[in-house]
């Protein structure tokens, strides 16, 4: 026999019942964008991989050491599985032009993958949430898109402050980060001394980065370093300002982090990320900002644009830490047929119910048949329905189905006896609370 197959290192299955919890999520993700307006939008999982070099800086991370890419052996095309959705997101408004009737709200769910050393909440394939307000210049989407997180957070059973606490800065604009970037390099050469490989590397061509290290040796010189916040023009600040106030009028506490940078190069003014206590290093769960001069730099003409991604194993890590009530995937109702002879009766009551929104799981005979009716009640509980149909002999031959409630606090319901006939008109009952 030929050995199993197994999935990529760092590419994880999601089978039953952990996708019920996928889906609950992304159920609760479109009903919320909509209600903010947002429109779903759909890019290619393959892009060229110049979108990311210029989109996203060429002395990257993701650019210098995580992206999966290859040459296409048809064209010698060079191309790349998306590392992250931004990019992709901006590529398809300017091929397409869509931002020529006026400012756009859209989002993306998807796969995204990254070359590097798998670690719990942390895979090469990872799925993100992107969501993006392009054309938009003003603070106010900015501070709307944070607050929809909240919304989310609490519909997800999270809390603000204990679960996730808000991390904000702002970069400024070019000029700013200049002016910002020429005393960094100043501060750090003198201090070359104790800076280590990774730092020396970026000294002089992403110095911004540097902020962010995580090695403890660096802490004294990253603290000692200039603010790029004491490099901002008032109108930087008075977009900073005009987001934190809406924020503080929400009563929607935030830390202030000089040192939050992101990791792409096309972030200006305003940056923020979601971090979290109860993931170790892998701390931070959403993030995003203001990519004001992405769109030109993409190829499109100037317009600004605002969005976050969210990543969503990350997510669900969370929740399982925290013990977020996550509702059962279950059906409503376990249909039991102890004779296969009644399936002809059968097959057609159980498609009204399901027709008028019942859940119902049919019990399926096995190689020795229907099995017994005690073996079929267990299966019945152990779905989790709350009601079990059952087409017995004696029900049939009053021409009905037993209805059963299994989910009381108390001693299982009555079975009461309902027309096979007339199943769309009772089936509602199936659903009440």
């Amino acid at each position: 026999m030929a050995e199993p197959l197994q999935a990529v290192k760092g590419m994880n299955d999601l089978l039953p019942p952990e996708s019920a919890r996928w889906e609950w999520f992304e159920d609760i993700v479109r009903r919320l964008l909509a209600r903010y307006g947002y429109r779903n939008l759909r890019t290619p999982i393959v892009e060229p991989t110049a979108l990311f070099v210029r989109g996203l800086g060429e002395v990257t991370d993701i650019v210098e050491k995580e992206m999966y890419s290859f040459e296409d052996s048809m064209n010698g095309d060079k191309l790349t599985l998306r590392p992250e959705a931004t990019a992709g997101i901006v590529r398809a408004i300017v091929e397409h032009n869509a931002l020529y009737n006026g400012p756009l709200r859209v989002w993306t769910m998807g796969p995204m993958f990254r070359h590097e050393r798998p670690q719990k909440g942390r895979y090469r394939q990872f799925h993100q949430l992107d969501v993006e307000a392009l054309g938009h210049a003003g603070p106010d989407v900015d501070a709307e898109l944070i607050l929809m997180l909240r919304a989310l957070w609490r519909e997800l059973g999270l809390v603000e402050g204990r679960d996730l606490t808000l991390e904000i800065n702002s970069l400024g604009q070019p000029e700013e980060r200049r002016a910002h970037r020429a005393a960094l390099i100043a501060h750090l050469e003198a201090h070359s001394g104790l800076l280590d490989d990774d730092a020396r590397r970026r000294l002089h061509s992403n110095p911004l980065r540097i902020l962010d290290t995580k090695n403890p040796a660096l802490q004294p010189v990253v603290e000692a370093a200039p603010k790029l916040m004491d490099f901002l023009g008032e109108a930087s600040l008075k977009h900073f300002d005009a987001v934190r106030a809406v924020l503080d009028a929400a009563g929607l506490a935030c830390r202030i982090n000089p040192r939050l940078v992101r990791g792409m190069d096309y972030y200006n003014l305003t940056v923020f990320e979601w971090v979290t206590p109860h993931l170790g290093s892998q701390a931070t769960v959403c993030g995003g900002g203001r990519y004001d001069q992405l769109i030109e730099q993409l190829g499109g003409k100037p317009a600004p644009g605002v969005g976050f991604g969210l990543g969503i194993e990350r997510l669900m890590l969370l929740l399982e830490a925290v013990g977020a009530a996550v509702p059962a995937c279950a059906p409503d109702a376990y249909a039991i047929v102890p004779d296969a002879a009644a399936l002809p009766q059968v097959m057609p009551v159980l498609e009204a119910l399901r027709a008028a929104g019942v859940a119902v799981l049919m019990h399926a005979a096995g190689k020795e048949g229907q099995g017994s009716m005690k073996s079929q009640f267990k299966k019945a509980d152990a779905s989790g329905a709350r009601w079990a149909l059952v087409f017995g002999a004696d029900e049939m031959s009053q021409g009905g189905v037993g209805v059963k409630l299994l989910r009381t606090d108390g001693q299982p319901g009555q079975q009461i006896v309902k027309p096979l006939a007339q199943a769309s008109t009772w089936a509602a009952e199936l659903l009440r609370p």
